[in-house]
């Protein structure tokens, strides 16, 4: 995965007013830590910051290019992967992010997603059982995805985590049985159909309500 540049800013206000303020400037608040360094308060622009998640993916290496460090005799460039994204309930908004300061050369753990390619054998259905596999692997070198392919799988398929082909220099920490994909016989439409009699079959209708001795006395 290459690394994305984004120029960032450092904080000064803090506290949830703080926070509003710079939200309503159009970024979003976020703190760089990690390397036994003090976390820095920065704020990255929200609709470059939400582009590039969008196109690489949470696991992109960022290049932050801290504007002003330099006046501060603070490091103006720092490799960074995003850790936590906090976003808004209801409004769908990137409320605060939490970015990890990775090192070249060093392994991180994160989750890869795992995606399924290819249509198994005619009359077969796929159940898509995990989602993503967690690898520790070189940050610099992290794989945008894994591809598993079920392309003419028959039924009693599985395919398990430990089958996964790994990148050179990765190692798997998800456990190695877990399963990706399960292969079934997909069910006859004779099936089907004795399947919605079944549910439908036994249901009671609901008497109508009859008054009560007494109801109406009040």
């Amino acid at each position: 995965m290459s690394e994305v540049r984004l120029t960032v800013e450092p904080r000064t206000e803090f506290g949830k007013g703080a926070a509003r303020r710079t939200r309503r400037a159009g970024k979003i608040p976020a703190v760089l830590y990690g390397h036994g360094t003090d976390p820095r308060h920065l704020a990255l622009p929200a609709i470059e910051f939400a582009r590039l998640i969008r196109e690489n993916g949470q696991n992109a290496v960022l290049t932050l290019n801290v504007a002003g460090a330099e006046e501060k005799a603070e490091k103006a460039t720092e490799l960074a992967l995003t850790k936590t994204i906090t976003v808004h309930p209801l409004k769908n908004y990137i409320e605060h992010v939490d970015l990890l300061v990775v090192k070249r050369g060093e392994k991180v753990t994160v989750d890869v997603p795992i995606v399924l390619t290819g249509d198994p054998a005619p009359g077969n259905l796929v159940t898509h059982e995990l989602d993503a596999l967690q690898v520790e692997v070189d940050a610099l070198h992290i794989p945008e995805q894994f591809e598993v392919s079920v392309e003419g799988a028959e039924a009693g398929t599985h395919i398990t985590a430990g089958q996964v082909a790994l990148p050179r220099g990765a190692t798997l920490i998800s456990d190695p049985e877990s399963l990706i994909v399960t292969v079934s016989e997909a069910p006859s439409e004779a099936a089907m159909e004795a399947s919605v009699d079944t549910e439908g079959a036994g249901v009671v209708e609901d008497k109508p309500e009859t008054e009560e001795p007494g109801e109406d006395a009040e």
